[in-house]
């Protein structure tokens, strides 16, 4: 334990030497310190560009009404992003992230283009009144557009609204909605209706889920902690339920990206779920009508109860630098306000995945930019600090195979007394005192074999955490591998940890073992973990395969000290012993 409180310690007191050492970013006005992540040549955001999706059409319609005569589609344009609007609705019907690609390559569209055209497109209105809701996301918006946002209005029958949506060189975008009817305003707030582009196969829906960050946290942790970000997975999410509950910021999120709403008045802002069935071919690539999958897909709209909603809106990548860079609006008499960087979840063991993350980044970015030699490189480093408990479980098993016939003595001693007799668990409590007391004697700690297992597993579901969720792993080569994030298409890591397992299992001397159980370990390990990691991510494979090998480098010299010599001749004694 003492040297896994050390090498944490190590990749804490690590972290100031990269804000030392890596590149540092200019103060930013108190304004500008709620910007995304912004590089210093930038290019401006290019000129909404307008064009006609149909011929037009004479308009209709009395004289105090305002609609267009045809629908039109207006581009908003940057280095992260290209935004298609439509005037139907004024509603977005493709959202590019320049930065990041689908399966095929292509740059990824984050809207789900199938989901949108059963429930609606992203920044479309909801209001409870469902015939209001249908007439305001399908008229036809006059446009007035700018090289840096673009305003839609639309009046008739005393429905008046507005809906502004404004932009710069980051993943936020400023939204201004006002909706009323006679005068008096309307609930209406902008939604993402459900899903994202990026989810192509059942598991990725399964990820889905609604993120919110209450002013007040209610939940507890298993550790009695607040919960600072309640999320809502689809078995959670009721279809039209509203959460009226004041909150910093909330949204739809899935593996990678997140559409999440940053309202001006948190205190007054509410949140409506959607859940719907969607159907989706079971083959991707042979879509079949009488194939097909249902999928349960999650999306959210969020508003002030008081009608005029105005907010800040990201929706981008879970990236937890540009996540950290974008705050929540300060409320009166409230603690600083949070920023988004709890939106990456890396699970229980976050304390140990997050660090981890941020050495890798480093090295990726100062060392070597590959993140699968990056991947290589933290895990040589993770092993050498483990060597010293290598080289304890080794004293270990010496040590108890040395005092194994004195322990068998002692069981000898109390196996006579039947289970059922009353006198059985008095019988095994002295035999347990005695071969603690045994085990004392000789400096025997009974988990001494089990510590360097121990000690591994946080590291590897932290490893695992990492690498299914941050966005800088997704689509990262490594060799002939195409995705870090996927699993290995041919099952070559997977392989390379059978054999591996194996060998470090047969290098590694069992004195106190019993020669057929080590056969039999060294047969059942390797396949148990092979079956287990053959569908996880290839990073995780990678790290894997990587520390075996390290672990087999660090036996081989083990076993050429005095004390693998010694425990090599203990093994082959008790073999021979055994033969006879």
């Amino acid at each position: 334990m003492l040297v896994f409180l050390v090498t944490f310690v190590i990749l804490i007191l690590f972290q100031p030497l990269m804000k030392k050492f890596g590149p540092q970013t200019p103060a930013q006005p108190p304004q500008q310190q709620q910007a995304q992540q912004q590089p210093a040549a930038a290019p401006p955001a290019q000129p909404a560009t307008t064009q006609p999706a149909k011929p037009a059409t004479p308009a209709t319609g009395t004289a105090a009404a305002k609609q267009a005569a045809a629908e039109t589609e207006t581009v908003i344009e940057s280095e992260f992003y290209k935004i298609t609007f439509t005037n139907r609705g004024g509603q977005v019907k493709s959202w590019i992230l320049k930065k990041y690609s689908d399966d095929k390559g292509n740059p990824l569209d984050i809207v789900h283009q199938s989901a949108a055209q059963q429930y609606g497109y992203p920044l479309s209105l909801f209001t409870y009144d469902e015939n209001l809701r249908k007439q305001l996301n399908s008229a036809l918006y006059v446009v007035n557009a700018t090289p840096r946002g673009v305003t839609y209005e639309y009046s008739e029958g005393g429905i008046d609204v507005r809906k502004s949506f404004t932009f710069d060189d980051s993943y936020v975008a400023k939204l201004d909605i006002l909706v009323t009817k006679n005068g008096q305003a309307v609930q209406a707030f902008p939604a993402w209706p459900g899903g994202f582009g990026d989810e192509t196969v059942p598991a990725s829906y399964a990820v889905e889920r609604i993120d919110f960050h209450p002013l007040q946290p209610i939940s507890r942790t298993w550790y009695g902690g607040s919960k600072q970000v309640e999320r809502l997975d689809f078995k959670s999410v009721s279809g039209g339920n509203t959460l009226r509950q004041p909150m910093y910021w909330g949204g739809p999120a899935d593996q990678y990206f997140a559409a999440i709403f940053l309202p001006d008045d948190p205190t007054n802002t509410t949140m409506v779920t959607f859940r719907n069935p969607l159907k989706i071919p079971k083959d991707l690539n042979k879509p079949d009508p009488n194939q097909m999958l249902t999928v349960d897909i999650l999306g959210a709209a969020v508003g002030n109860v008081n009608g005029h909603t105005t907010m800040r809106f990201f929706a981008g990548p879970k990236n937890l630098q540009v996540l950290q860079a974008t705050h929540a609006t300060a409320v009166p008499g409230m603690e600083a306000p949070p920023d988004l960087g709890t939106l990456l979840d890396l699970g229980m063991f976050s304390f140990i995945a997050k660090p981890l993350f941020l050495w890798l980044r480093w090295t990726y970015e100062h060392w070597i930019a590959n993140w699968g030699w990056a991947i290589v490189i933290l895990t040589i480093i993770i092993n050498l600090a483990l060597l010293p408990l290598r080289l304890s479980g080794m004293k270990s098993a010496l040590k108890t195979a040395k005092i194994q016939p004195e322990m068998k003595a002692i069981r000898e001693k109390y196996k006579n007394i039947p289970l059922r007799d009353p006198r059985r668990a008095e019988a095994n409590t002295k035999m347990n005192q005695e071969i603690a007391a045994l085990m004392k004697q000789h400096g025997v700690n009974p988990a001494g074999g089990c510590l360097p297992l121990l000690i591994q597993f946080p590291f590897l579901i932290a490893f695992y955490s990492m690498l299914s969720n941050t966005t800088e792993l997704r689509h990262a080569s490594w060799f002939y591998l195409k995705d870090l994030s996927a699993p290995d298409p041919y099952h070559i890591l997977p392989l390379g940890i059978v054999l591996s397992t194996y060998f470090v299992q047969k290098m590694t001397p069992q004195g106190g073992m019993d020669p057929q159980q080590q056969k039999m370990m060294n047969i059942m390990m390797p396949v148990m973990l092979g079956f287990i990691s053959w569908n996880l991510s290839a990073g995780l494979c990678l790290y894997w395969t990587v520390g075996n090998i390290v672990a087999m480098l660090m036996q081989m010299g083990l076993n050429r000290t005095e004390l693998g010599r010694e425990q090599r001749a203990l093994a082959a004694k008790r073999a021979a012993k055994k033969a006879r």
